[in-house]
C-alpha cells in the first residue's frame, strides 16, 4: 500500500518544529559562530578518527572533544551535495539534481535546472537576517556560469555571503585553480593583490583566506556572530600535493590495497564505528597483479598528503579561533561531499605530448577544469609514466584505492550504496555540547539536509516562507541539536536518494537501494538491506520481505514526484 503521510505536510511540520526549537535555544544561549567544513571526494575511512593511517590530528582532536556521527549521509556527488548542504533541501528541490554542466528547461525539468533556483535559500541567506556576518572560502560548484561576462546571480555574494575567496567551478589544478575568484571577480594566483604567498597551493589558499576573514571579522564586526563555509577541494583529483607532505607517506602504501584495507577495517571495529559482525565489501584490485606498483604507491601517497595538508589548514582555523577567544562558542561541522572516487581521470598513458606553448600572462584566466597546459606553458602529463604530485601532472588515484577509502562499504561516488553516500560527520562546540558527550558516537542516521535545520535552530534564525516574492520550499531536515545533550534526534520521514537513476530509501534499520542508468533512467530491481545486521550491503533480503520493499518503493515514488526527481531529463535537448 502507498504511504499515507504527505511529504508536503511533513515539510511544514519540520519547519514549525525547527522555528519553535530555535526560539528556545535563542533564549537559552548566545548565538554561536558556525563553521561548516566540507572536504571533497573522500571515503568513510580516510581520516584518522574514522580508521585511517593518514595523519589528521586536528580532526581527531575535534572529534575527541566533540561528537562523531557513524551514519551520516551525503548525496553521492559534489554538485548535488553542495546544493543540499547549502539549502537544507534535497538537491532536486534546489534545482541541482545532477551536475551543473547544462541548463534544462526549468518548467519541464525543475529538478534539473542545474543552477540554484529561486525557491531555496542558502544558510548564509537565512543567517544574515539573524545578525550573522557570512564568509566563504573554497569550492562553490552550484551554478553553471563561470565566465567573467556572464550572469553572477548564483555566485556566493549574490546568495548571502559577505565575502568570498575560492573557485566557482568543481575541480582544477591545485597550483592554478580553475575559475578562481575573489568576491565577484575572476582572478589568477598571480594577479591577486590580497594574497601572494611564496608558493601557491590551493588548500593553503583556502585555509589562509579563511583565517584572514576571521581576523577581519575580529577587527571589525566581532560583536556579531559569524558563519564561515570552508569548502576544500582536497582530495579531489588531480593528485597534487607538496613534497614535504608526500614524503611522510612514500613508504606507507607499499603493502598494497588489501593490507591497508584490512588495517582500516580492524581500526573501525576497534573505534566502535562498525559492527564487528559486518562483512567487508568485496576488494577491488589484486596487488600482486598490479603492473605499475611504484606509480600506484605514489598515487595513494599523494592522496594521503592532500588530506594531511587539509588537516593542517583546519588547524590554522582552530588556532585563530583560540587566539580570538571564539573557539568555545563556535559550532564546527566537518563532513565530506561523497565517497571515494573511482573515476579514472588521467590514468591512461599519454600517446604523445604537445610542444610547450607560450606561458600564460598574469591576467590570463584559467577556466579549464582539466587543462592541456600549465600556466608556464608546459603540457600536462598523464598516465603511469608520470609520478603524480607536480603542477604539470593530472592524475586520479583510481578505483582500487577508492575501494580502500570506502572501507568497509560497497561502491563509490556516483552510486547510492553506502560507499557512495556514507562519510564522517564531526561536530565540535564546547559551549553547546555537554561535556559528558565528548568523544561519543551518534548512531542516528543523519543527512546533509539536517545541517541547515541545525544552524537555524542554534542560531535562533527564522527560515522564511517567502523570499523575493517567491514561496520557499520548506526545510527537509531535522535539527541535530538534541544529540548535543545526549538525546536522539527524531526524524518523522525516511531519507531519500537519487543520482543518475541510482536510488535509495533509508527508514529506520531498513534500506532499499537500486542501480540506475543515467542515459535512459532504466533501473535494476530494488535490493533490501538490514542496516543493523548488514550495513555493508552484502545480503539482499528483497525476496524474503517483499512487503517491505513494496512499501518503501512506494515512498520513493511519492517523494520522487513531489521533490522534482521525476521526470528524468536525460536524452532531452538542453536549452541553449
Amino acid at each position: 500500500m502507498p504511504p499515507t503521510f504527505s511529504y508536503a505536510t511533513s515539510w511544514a511540520v519540520a519547519l514549525l518544529l525547527s522555528i519553535g526549537t530555535a526560539t528556545l535555544h535563542a533564549q537559552d544561549k548566545p548565538q554561536p559562530n558556525i563553521i561548516v567544513i566540507l572536504a571533497d571526494d573522500m571515503g568513510y575511512s580516510d581520516i584518522g578518527c574514522y580508521g585511517s593511517e593518514i595523519k589528521t590530528p586536528t580532526l581527531d582532536s575535534l572529534a575527541e572533544s566533540g561528537l562523531k556521527f557513524t551514519q551520516f549521509y551525503n548525496t553521492a556527488r559534489c554538485c548535488p551535495t553542495r546544493a543540499s548542504l547549502l539549502t537544507g533541501l534535497y538537491p532536486h528541490q534546489a534545482g541541482i539534481g545532477h551536475m551543473v554542466t547544462g541548463n534544462y528547461d526549468p518548467n519541464q525539468f525543475p529538478g534539473y535546472h542545474q543552477d540554484l533556483n529561486d525557491r531555496c535559500q542558502t544558510i548564509a541567506e537565512v543567517l544574515k537576517p539573524a545578525g550573522y556576518s557570512t564568509y566563504m572560502t573554497g569550492k562553490w560548484h552550484v551554478c553553471h556560469n563561470i565566465h567573467p561576462d556572464g550572469t553572477k546571480h548564483n555566485w556566493p555574494l549574490q546568495r548571502g555571503f559577505d565575502h568570498f575567496y575560492g573557485t566557482i567551478t568543481g575541480a582544477g589544478s591545485f597550483y592554478d585553480p580553475a575559475a578562481l575568484c575573489r568576491g565577484n571577480t575572476l582572478i589568477t594566483p598571480v594577479n591577486d593583490p590580497e594574497y601572494q604567498p611564496e608558493s601557491y597551493y590551493y588548500t593553503d589558499a583556502i585555509g589562509d583566506n579563511a583565517v584572514r576573514f576571521l581576523q577581519q571579522h575580529e577587527e571589525g564586526t566581532n560583536e556579531k556572530p559569524f558563519f564561515l563555509y570552508v569548502a576544500f577541494t582536497a582530495a579531489h583529483w588531480p593528485m597534487h600535493a607538496l613534497p614535504e607532505d608526500i614524503a611522510k607517506y612514500e613508504d606507507l602504501y607499499k603493502r598494497g590495497y588489501g593490507e591497508i584495507r584490512k588495517a582500516r577495517f580492524a581500526r573501525l571495529k576497534e573505534l566502535g564505528l562498525i559492527d564487528p559482525q559486518w562483512e567487508m565489501a568485496a576488494r577491488a584490485g589484486t596487488w600482486k597483479k598490479i603492473e605499475h606498483k611504484p606509480w600506484e604507491i605514489r598515487c595513494m601517497a599523494v592522496y594521503a598528503a592532500m588530506i594531511d595538508r587539509m588537516d593542517q589548514n583546519i588547524a590554522k582555523i582552530t588556532k585563530q579561533l583560540q587566539a580570538s577567544g571564539e573557539l568555545d562558542n563556535t559550532l564546527i561541522f566537518y563532513m565530506q561531499d561523497n565517497g571515494g572516487c573511482a573515476e579514472g581521470v588521467g590514468r591512461a598513458s599519454d600517446k604523445s605530448l604537445p610542444a610547450p606553448r607560450q606561458p600564460m600572462g598574469p591576467d590570463d584566466l584559467q577556466l579549464a577544469v582539466i587543462p592541456a597546459f600549465a600556466r608556464d606553458g608546459k603540457p600536462i602529463r598523464h598516465g603511469p609514466e608520470n609520478m603524480p604530485g607536480d603542477y604539470d601532472t593530472y592524475i586520479a588515484y583510481g578505483r582500487n584505492w577508492a575501494n580502500v577509502s570506502n572501507t568497509p562499504f560497497r561502491e563509490y561516488k556516483h552510486w547510492v550504496h553506502e560507499g557512495g553516500i556514507s562519510t564522517p560527520l564531526i561536530v565540535h562546540w564546547p559551549a553547546g555540547i555537554a561535556a559528558e558527550q565528548n568523544g561519543k558516537l551518534v548512531t542516528t542516521p543523519s543527512h546533509l539536509i539536517d545541517i541547515m535545520a541545525t544552524c537555524v535552530d542554534v542560531a535562533g534564525a527564522d527560515y522564511p516562507q517567502q523570499a523575493g516574492g517567491q514561496p520557499m520550499t520548506p526545510l527537509q531536515g531535522i535539527s541535530l541539536a538534541p544529540a548535543f545533550s545526549g538525546n536522539e534526534p527524531q526524524r518523522k520521514t525516511p531519507i531519500f536518494w537519487e543520482h543518475e537513476a541510482n536510488s535509495a530509501v533509508r527508514d529506520g534499520k531498513w534500506k532499499i537501494v537500486r542501480y540506475g542508468k543515467m542515459g535512459t533512467g532504466e533501473t535494476q530491481p530494488w535490493e533490501l538491506h538490514d542496516m543493523e545486521a548488514d550495513r555493508t550491503e552484502q545480503h539482499d533480503l528483497a525476496n524474503e520481505h517483499p512487503e517491505i520493499v513494496e512499501k518503501m518503493a512506494a515512498q520513493w515514488d511519492q517523494w520522487a514526484h513531489e521533490a522534482n526527481v521525476l521526470p528524468w531529463p536525460w536524452g532531452v535537448q538542453k536549452k541553449k
